[in-house]
């Protein structure tokens, strides 16, 4: 039974804590849109997406009037389009991420991720079309979003994948240089991606999926900090309980609003994914979690250890709460989408081998970081292999989302506005990885892969 005090709580995290659903994500099919005339397949994507969530939008609107629940954004997730465009005969994808686009503008969601090809172990000819088409796709939509999966803890890291993506990541730069690089915000690199992620730029909707499901993803940094705020100088013991106390509460909340959205649209319940999704806005930040726990800044000795515990106890609060978790489920730390994390880049205590460091106790990776603009393609590439390295020896999700922020350098800030905020530029290692990256193969998969 919900009592008094517990729905007075809920108000006031919704209203000074900065607590919301960060997204509703309809998860759709495309599998059946293939078809040997990309025009005849252009035509059938977007007339299935906009049947399929035409009242996805008005749904989540009617939620938060009616809850009181904030939901910062609806969004879609489609099948990889590299296994729908491969049946069509075209060298050209673009037309595809144009259809995406139009459809998502349609329906009034905030963005449509799924432009993506898996390539774990090899990329086909379809893979090879759908990467090349990338640069051009994102630099002429708004709301797509693109991703590439190069390794996996089973097959290993594709290297050859891993080479063309640091070309193709400055292309993109390249391409949107008038918006700051934009087109790298849309764009992510993964090791081990999962085929039910609700956050973009990463969504897609995996093969293994129905044909349309109900993904949420919650939020909540805000209110953790303040939680801990609480439990001032006590021991860790109590610190770890205090945020799973908290990560329940919050999901129980993404819980209600996945399972309401689920009823009205008359679309399957998928999965909460209970990640912390920090915001610029002052207090919904995950690097101010870790500071209240004893940090003077973000990025100091003791960060890692306190990310850890951070992300453990949001996972063990949080998988009570849900009868389905999933996605990535935990503590993102973007650069730009994290106040307190923009303030410890800008002071020089944060840089990029501490969030490698941190990105092996915590959901995702390298996320949403700019880099001096003249950075080379192998450095961007190297930068991705070590990620996905972390991912595939620890059986989890890592991913890069990283911006060469054209004309810029050290020292200066690329500004993206709303969710995306704005990044300082860090420094990369000068030293060049080119001979490490030009060698191309796979990275065997570990010794952890043989579980059969």
């Amino acid at each position: 039974m919900i009592n008094a005090n517990e729905i007075f709580d809920t108000i006031h995290m919704i209203d000074q804590q900065h607590l919301d659903v960060r997204t509703i994500t309809m998860g759709i099919s495309l599998l059946d849109c293939a078809d040997a005339d990309p025009d005849a397949a252009c035509r059938k994507i977007y007339d299935k997406i906009t049947r399929q969530a035409e009242h996805l939008v008005a749904t989540g609107e009617a939620i938060e009037r009616e809850f009181g629940i904030p939901i910062v954004n609806k969004r879609i997730s489609v099948t990889p389009m590299a296994l729908v465009a491969g049946a069509s005969e075209t060298d050209n994808y673009v037309p595809f991420a144009v259809s995406l686009d139009k459809a998502a503008k349609a329906v009034g969601v905030n963005f449509i991720g799924g432009f993506s090809a898996l390539v774990q172990k090899g990329a086909t000819k379809a893979d090879r079309k759908l990467i090349a088409s990338i640069p051009e796709a994102l630099a002429r939509t708004d709301l797509v979003c693109a991703s590439v999966n190069v390794g996996s803890t089973k097959a290993g890291i594709n290297m050859n994948a891993v080479g063309v993506m640091g070309r193709t990541i400055k292309e993109c730069a390249q391409l949107t240089a008038e918006q700051g690089g934009f087109g790298c915000a849309k764009l992510v690199v993964f090791c081990n991606a999962v085929e039910d992620n609700p956050f973009m730029a990463g969504a897609f909707h995996g093969v293994g999926e129905p044909d349309c499901i109900i993904n949420v993803g919650v939020s909540g940094p805000g209110v953790v900090y303040h939680a801990l705020q609480d439990v001032k100088g006590q021991s860790f013991d109590v610190v770890a309980e205090t945020i799973k106390k908290t990560a329940f509460r919050v999901t129980r909340m993404g819980q209600l609003v996945a399972q309401e959205a689920s009823r009205r649209l008359g679309v399957p319940f998928g999965i909460v994914d209970l990640s912390l999704a920090p915001t610029p806005a002052i207090g919904d930040s995950v690097a101010r979690i870790l500071e209240e726990m004893g940090l003077e800044t973000c990025g100091g000795h003791g960060t890692t250890a306190a990310l850890a515990l951070l992300n453990d106890a949001v996972k063990k609060g949080g998988v009570m709460a849900s009868s389905h978790v999933g996605g990535l489920s935990g503590a993102f730390i973007p650069v730009s989408e994290d106040e307190g994390m923009i303030a410890a880049a800008r002071s020089g205590v944060l840089h990029l081998d501490k969030l490698e460091a941190m990105t092996c106790v915590c959901s995702v990776g390298l996320d949403m970081i700019a880099v001096p603009g003249d950075t080379s393609a192998a450095t961007i590439s190297a930068i991705i292999a070590d990620e996905a390295a972390i991912g595939m020896v620890n059986s989890k999700t890592t991913a890069v989302r990283i911006i060469p922020a054209p004309g810029k350098v050290v020292g200066d800030t690329v500004e993206f506005g709303g969710l995306l905020g704005s990044a300082p530029v860090m420094p990369v290692h000068p030293q060049s990885a080119e001979a490490f990256v030009a060698r191309g193969g796979r990275i065997p998969a570990p010794m952890q892969s043989l579980k059969n």
